[in-house]
């Protein structure tokens, strides 16, 4: 994955003038040991910060490292100052840990008390406005606190990416697709800058590809990656020019932006006049690790490229789309997984999932468009049912009146064939049917879900909390009530 961010991770830890800063020293030594052991590297800051002398030391140390996100652990109670004003002159995501006490017969000379400290430091940071992530609890041994790090490391990945993307888009949203739709304010807010460009911008810079002598490579590579599945020869050479096309505007206007993902047009105009879909180019793009989203959905994109950073993986953007049959749950589903019909649907788009994410691909023509169209223009979509999983459904989204919200819910991908078209998964979710209307349908959120193939539901919901989402919704357990739930409903 070129397009995410890699993480240097810095630790430097704090001292309280009253307490002794060896303790503090040889707490962090513990950690930073227990870190290289079990996960990689991290830069183990020198400088222990009990001032703010020591804080611009410990600040300068950290940059020199080339640091891009921070650790600020409390090996005892830590100066609130120096401790949260580092913070503030870091430029990236910053964490705050602390250590539990280690023996009861320390309790009397070496007794850290960061457990208060982390109080002290929790207000501070509020004071002063600065921005930066604690744990669910955030007080550990060595072992318990490297892992909160590694844990903090998809996030943290996540937050520099958002800070230096750019989401370029080609067209508004087509008509009776207005669910896609969401006021940009809210990606200025979160450091993303926005490219919005006309389709004709695109169509002219299409055929300024034709005759492109690096067409006949992508072909091949087509051709290597879909194997039999290449059912339309005939329209790799479009595909090949569109998708370098794409490649090209990319490193044209990324401008000083290092991350880049991509919102799409792709109908209704689209196939008459470029002649084909972009489905299966979009697939290649997102497996590279640039993500495109589908009928100009800013915000999928944006929620792409936020699974793409935590999983670091090829992510999709599917519809919750179509509930499952009766019959083909009965035969197919019952008794064999522990899920109940509403608590399954299908995920299905047009084709842009990436071969690598299903059973088997084939280059096809979109069966809907080709309703109301010529075949021959509808061509270009990848086929296949999507393999058997884990998955996380989540979506970032602007609310009309520009404010942020959110969801996230784990489930998994069934072993089960869909008897459909299109890239397309029978998925389930534990309570899906009470999830599906007490919050997607409850709090409006449009038909796009990204996609992870993992459970990712931890991270992501930390980001979400980073990110200052006023609501947060996931498929809660049954026995727990949304509010908007009637409790007087019979089994």
């Amino acid at each position: 994955m070129y397009n995410v961010p890699e993480v240097k991770v810095g630790i430097v830890a704090v001292s309280r003038n009253c307490f002794p800063m060896s303790l503090s020293e040889s707490r962090r030594k513990k950690v930073v040991a227990a870190y290289q052991e079990n996960y990689g590297e991290i830069y183990e800051c020198p400088v222990v910060v009990e001032n703010e002398i020591h804080m611009q030391q410990a600040l300068s140390k950290v940059k020199e490292a080339n640091c891009n996100a921070l650790v600020v652990y409390l090996g005892n109670f830590g100066p609130e100052s120096s401790e949260t004003l580092l913070a503030k002159y870091f430029e990236g995501p910053v964490m705050f840990i602390a250590a539990a006490e280690e023996q009861k017969g320390k309790l009397l000379d070496d007794r850290g008390d960061a457990y208060c400290g982390m109080l002290n430091a929790s207000y501070n940071l509020n004071l002063r406005n600065i921005k930066a992530y604690i744990p669910e609890y955030p007080v550990g041994t060595a072992e318990e606190c490297a892992a909160m790090i590694k844990e903090f490391l998809p996030i943290a990945r996540t937050i520099i990416g958002l800070r230096n993307l750019k989401i370029i888009t080609f067209g508004p949203r087509p008509q009776d697709f207005l669910a896609c739709n969401g006021p940009i304010k809210q990606l200025y807010n979160l450091g993303v800058e926005i490219e919005e460009n006309s389709e004709l911008d695109l169509f002219e810079a299409f055929h300024n590809h034709a005759n492109d002598s690096r067409i006949p490579e992508i072909i091949k590579e087509m051709e290597t990656e879909l194997k039999e599945g290449n059912k339309k020869p005939e329209i790799l050479a479009k595909l090949a020019q569109y998708e370098l096309t794409l490649m090209d505007w990319v490193k044209e206007h990324k401008g000083s932006r290092e991350f880049v993902a991509i919102a799409g047009k792709c109908w209704p105009a689209f196939q008459t006049q470029f002649g084909f879909v972009p489905c299966y180019v979009n697939s290649r793009l997102t497996a590279k690790g640039i993500p495109v989203s589908c009928e100009v959905d800013i915000y999928g994109a944006l929620s792409e490229f936020i699974g793409t950073c935590v999983s670091l993986d090829v992510v999709t953007l599917l519809d919750i789309n179509n509930s499952v049959p009766a019959d083909l749950y009965e035969a197919d589903i019952k008794g064999k997984f522990p899920y109940t019909l509403k608590d399954t649907f299908m995920g299905f788009h047009c084709g842009n999932t990436a071969i690598c994410k299903l059973v088997s691909g084939e280059m096809r023509y979109q069966k809907i468009m080709a309703r109301a169209l010529p075949e021959e223009v509808t061509q270009g979509t990848l086929e296949g049912d999507i393999k058997e999983g884990k998955v996380t459904l989540f979506r970032l989204q602007s609310t009309a009146d520009a404010k942020l919200k959110a969801y996230v819910a784990e489930g998994e991908v069934l072993p089960v064939a869909t008897h459909s078209f299109g890239a397309i998964g029978i998925f389930a979710v534990s309570e899906m049917g009470r999830f599906y209307r007490h919050v997607l349908i409850q709090k409006n959120y449009p038909h796009h879900a990204a996609v992870a193939f993992g459970h990712f539901g931890k991270a992501i919901f930390e980001i979400f909390k980073y990110l200052e989402a006023e609501e947060i919704g996931f498929n809660q357990p049954k026995g727990m009530y949304y509010p908007t739930e009637n409790p007087f409903l019979s089994e």
